[in-house]
């Protein structure tokens, strides 16, 4: 059975003609639909007629066709939806996870149940995923509807009672907890409504054959505002620009714009606008000169650009800067639940999803897992080799012993991929620090006596440079001491330190307050003398 939804929408015709013919079939009555394949190589229009036994029934110039919902969605009027279907769990919020990630969970959760899940595209952006008992030949043992909409969409479905789970590409906003909260849902941050279950990278991608490897970020708004129009003005051939973006009202569109504008938008509208990544990606994959954005997920056989920030840090969308959350535009995916209407199948959900048999699946779908990756820090990694490049500023006195201990100690270490941030204004963990804290004590289980790691803590530029140093050896001290009072006597296996190097090593520019927040951090390295 294929559960890779490749779902075909509708946009503009600027965008349409930048796919070199990837026209949709036309509707040519209230009535007719288009049937198209998950696996995107069959489009079928006709008259609907009916919708029975998972089974599609349209009248075509063939005669009366029947088609298995389980490898099709449906687009038009006419389609059925799944309003009138109870469902035991309703999901409904944000299309990258619903469409990207949601059916491969829905048939991990499955497996990891020793059960089969059934999944049937009764419209576009729409799944019900049925699970059968004993590997398919049992009972029924729930239903799951699967809603596409937008990130907004899903916290005004909790609102109203309308969905049980909420999937989002954002975190809540304030005003949206908050009357979440005063209809009775409870905290919306709490950590049992409140699940990271990915991260996602939002890459800037051309066509595979562009010359043009990386931009800075002074280049990337001058594209996206118009000004930049030729690829010859940033080092690639004498071709023009052709801009694709996300739609005005998506979140994705907000985040990227965000990042390079604030909220002081351009006029200049792309040359074409898509609806979602899937779309977008089939464009990037036929224009030349295309330039765009899209989810990592997404990116197939496009290419993905390094971007520079403004202080000259590149950051490559790799998996592992994706996880350390140090790429320029990281980002967190989220389900989100009631307290108040909180059903057994709901809850089985969310603790599948947030466990380490779910990491694979997410990864599977071409999202980055929460699972903990490792990595060399000594000759070859581009960090280091940025270090040495700065460490000429250094040359004598404090700054210079701590920077060339640094560099000493790489050498003897790798990095694993967990990255501890504290919330704002405070020496407590944010969100995430309390899952990866889980997640670091099962890993270290596994890991060989005699197993030495060192907790490894950083800060911003603000302050006085050695008092910095010192703030960021209590922060890692901080955290090694709630790592030892989250895992008890599980981890007498391990040896454990905390070094700090203060403002040195920045992850981000210190002048923002999200650039200081990433830098405000605590690492965790692994001693080569055991490998893990």
């Amino acid at each position: 059975m294929a559960f890779n939804l490749k779902k075909q929408l509708k946009t503009s015709a600027a965008a349409m003609a930048l796919t070199s013919g990837l026209l949709l079939p036309s509707i040519s009555s209230a009535q007719d639909v288009v049937l198209r394949s998950t696996d995107g190589t069959i489009n079928v229009t006709g008259e609907f007629v009916n919708f029975q036994d998972d089974t599609y029934i349209i009248r075509t110039a063939l005669g009366e066709l029947r088609i298995a919902a389980s490898s099709m969605v449906c687009e038009g009027a006419a389609c059925p939806t799944f309003d009138n279907l109870a469902a035991d769990v309703s999901i409904i919020g944000s299309g990258a996870i619903a469409q990207g990630m949601m059916p491969l969970l829905m048939t991990g959760f499955a497996a990891a149940l020793d059960a089969d899940a059934e999944l049937t595209n009764a419209s576009a952006g729409e799944t019900l995923a049925t699970l059968i008992d004993d590997g398919g030949f049992g009972d029924e043992i729930g239903t799951y509807s699967v809603s596409a909409t937008n990130d907004t969409g899903a916290f005004e479905a909790l609102l109203a009672k309308d969905a049980n789970i909420g999937m989002s590409a954002r975190r809540i906003t304030v005003d949206e907890a908050r009357a979440l909260r005063g209809d009775g849902a409870g905290s919306m941050v709490s950590p049992n409504q409140e699940h990271i279950i990915a991260v996602d990278s939002m890459v800037v991608v051309t066509h595979a054959t562009n010359p043009v490897q990386q931009l800075d970020k002074e280049q990337l708004a001058g594209i996206f505002a118009g000004e930049i129009t030729n690829w010859s003005e940033v080092g690639g051939l004498d071709r023009p620009i052709n801009v694709i973006s996300h739609e005005q009202d998506s979140a994705s569109y907000d985040y990227f714009m965000t990042y390079l504008y604030g909220e002081e938008r351009p006029d200049f509208l792309p040359q074409a606008i898509s609806p979602d990544d899937q779309v977008l990606s089939n464009v990037m994959f036929h224009d030349v000169n295309a330039i765009g954005y899209l989810g990592y997920a997404f990116q197939r056989g496009a290419k993905p650009l390094t971007l520079v920030n403004e202080c000259g840090i590149a950051t490559t969308p790799d998996a592992f800067s994706a996880k350390t959350e140090e790429y320029t535009l990281s980002r967190r995916m989220y389900l989100y639940n009631r307290a108040d209407n909180l059903n057994a199948s709901t809850q089985q959900f969310l603790d599948f999803v947030v466990s380490n048999e779910a990491d694979a699946v997410i990864g599977k779908s071409g999202f980055i897992d929460l699972g903990i990756l490792r990595r060399s820090q000594a000759e070859g990694d581009a960090r280091r080799a940025a270090l040495i490049e700065e460490a000429g500023r250094y040359d004598v006195g404090f700054e210079g012993e701590l920077m060339n201990a640094m560099l000493s100690e790489m050498d003897e270490h790798d990095r694993l991929s967990t990255t501890f941030r504290f919330r704002t204004g405070s020496s407590k963990l944010d969100e995430r620090g309390r899952l990866d804290m889980e997640r670091l004590v099962a890993y270290l289980q596994g890991a060989p006596d005699g197993t030495e790691i060192t907790f490894v803590g950083f800060t911003d530029d603000v302050g006085a440079f050695d008092a910095n140093q010192r703030l960021a050896e209590q922060r890692a001290a901080a955290v090694m001491d709630e790592l030892r009072a989250v895992a008890g006597d599980q981890l007498s296996n391990i040896e454990m330190s905390t070094a700090g190097f203060g403002e040195i090593a920045p992850s981000a520019c210190n002048i923002s307050e999200r650039g200081r927040g990433i830098n405000r951090r605590v690492e965790v390295w692994v001693s080569k003398t055991v490998e893990s």
